[in-house]
């Protein structure tokens, strides 16, 4: 239980930028902020190395990723080479149902503020999980459920970077971007739709350029 808090409450504070890029994490200075036990504090952060969230550096202990990371130019190319194929599949095989939840799935997107003072300078979690949701409804139409894990992982390992990317970017039209992607998803516009989740996924990339 106490790993558990441990891990959300240091995953938020990275998240939310209490922890800038290439800050050290000090499990002696967490552990005594949260008292908790060091044992507690470092399995935390082993969880969150492995979700791409801190590194593990040799003798020298853990730190936020940082901006100039290659992985994120990396995760960015995995992400344009497989979601589009799987939002072309979407398109070819969604039916009505599908055409349904993209649209309620746009609906909420739209209507969730980005930002909450109250959690920082980052987007807010709510909008966060609207705008998983979306993304992942867009390509839930191809029925593959191997592919759609693939694109978890990768939406995971990429989330610091988004949060990160939109931070850095704050005159980017996420709205008209998000609604393109719908549109033409739903004309059933298969090039169309992916060369715009193509250019959607290169400005969050460019973002941490």
């Amino acid at each position: 239980m106490l790993s558990e808090q441990a891990y959300e409450h240091l995953r938020k504070a990275i998240m939310h930028g209490a922890h800038a890029p290439g800050d050290a994490l000090k499990p002696q200075d967490l552990a005594r902020e949260q008292g908790v036990s060091l044992a507690v504090v470092r399995e935390a952060l082993v969880r969150l190395v492995g979700e791409g969230l801190a590194d593990r550096l040799p003798n020298r202990g853990f730190a936020v990723p940082a901006f100039s990371d290659r992985r994120w130019q990396e995760i960015a190319e995995a992400r344009r080479t497989v979601e589009p194929v799987l939002l072309r599949l979407s398109i070819e095989r969604g039916d009505l149902e599908w055409e349904a939840r993209v649209r309620a799935a746009h609906h909420r997107l739209a209507g969730t503020p980005p930002f909450d003072p109250a959690e920082g300078r980052h987007y807010s979690d709510a909008w966060a999980e609207a705008h998983r949701i979306f993304h992942r409804t867009l390509l839930e139409g191809c029925g593959n459920s191997m592919l759609l894990e693939t694109f978890d992982r990768m939406w995971t390992a990429s989330e610091l970077a988004r949060r990160w990317s939109a931070h850095r970017s704050p005159g980017r039209d996420h709205l008209g971007e998000h609604r393109r992607l719908e549109e033409t998803a739903l004309a059933r516009d298969a090039d169309a739709a992916a060369a715009t989740l193509v250019r959607h996924l290169t400005l969050t990339a460019a973002g941490l350029v």
